[in-house]
């Protein structure tokens, strides 16, 4: 299937509510990254800390095009796709 952007939306829409929480994890760095598919668009809420006690984030960012095909691509086999060719 070839990721186009009218595509793209169409897998947005169909798959409304779909999440995926993917975790990474360094010698002085753990970030958690949640995926969320609401309104047609997909939301990345990013938390993550270093070693250094006053060292951490929370960010909420919505996906640009690129970031939202590179995700779909991979999780591609857990998404509802009946109908779009």
């Amino acid at each position: 299937m070839r990721l186009t952007k009218d595509v793209l939306q169409k897998l947005l829409d169909l798959n409304e509510g779909f999440e995926k929480t993917k975790s990474f994890a360094g010698r002085n760095f753990k970030e958690t990254n949640q995926y969320l598919i609401k309104g047609g668009k997909l939301l990345i809420r990013s938390k993550g800390k270093t070693s250094s006690a006053d060292s951490h984030h929370d960010n909420f960012t919505i996906a640009d095009i690129d970031q939202t095909r590179r995700f779909l691509r991979k999780v591609i086999d857990e998404l509802k796709t009946e109908g779009i060719k």
